[in-house]
């Protein structure tokens, strides 16, 4: 990489990351981030992996930051920071198939993996079907039906937002 996009490269993941945790800090300040069903804006950000590599360091430090800062556990600063580097790298390396595809890893990701974070973890009552159900839901609203209506605005000006 040269020189120029070796900065561009930086400063796209550190973007990503910094509106990843406003997003988050957004929504919960909303009280959407809490809840059975939890909605959270920063998780449509996942799609960004179909437009540049940058999202992917840029959604896994978000990620961790959000979480740091909301107090959570170290277990869900590990596992649920994980989910989103997970689904962040699977949606980059699905993005030539078709963009139908670009919210579908964050979604299972988080869907396998935050229930048993919260069961083992936080030790919520809760049955990991109905956790995995309620999870799932979340992601489907913020990555699925947000990220797709940000990806469709994106796609428009791609060129110019992220050089490619």
């Amino acid at each position: 990489m040269k020189r120029n996009n070796k900065a561009l490269f930086i400063t796209h993941a550190a973007i990503i990351a910094a509106l990843y945790v406003v997003l988050t800090y957004f929504a919960s300040m909303l009280g959407l981030s809490n809840g059975a069903i939890q909605i959270r804006f920063s998780e449509a950000l996942t799609i960004l992996p179909y437009f540049t590599p940058a999202a992917i360091p840029g959604l896994f430090i978000g990620c961790i930051i959000s979480n740091l800062l909301a107090g959570a556990i170290v277990w869900d600063v590990v596992f649920g920071s994980l989910a989103t580097l997970i689904g962040a790298v699977f949606t980059y390396l699905l993005r030539k198939k078709t963009r139908w595809l670009a919210p579908l890893p964050p979604i299972a990701a988080n869907t396998i993996i935050v229930p048993l974070v919260l069961t083992y973890a936080y030790g919520v009552p809760d049955g990991l079907p109905y956790l995995a159900l309620t999870v799932g839901i979340g992601e489907v609203i913020s990555c699925g039906i947000l990220g797709m209506l940000l990806l469709k605005c994106l796609e428009k000006h791609r060129n110019h937002i992220f050089g490619s």
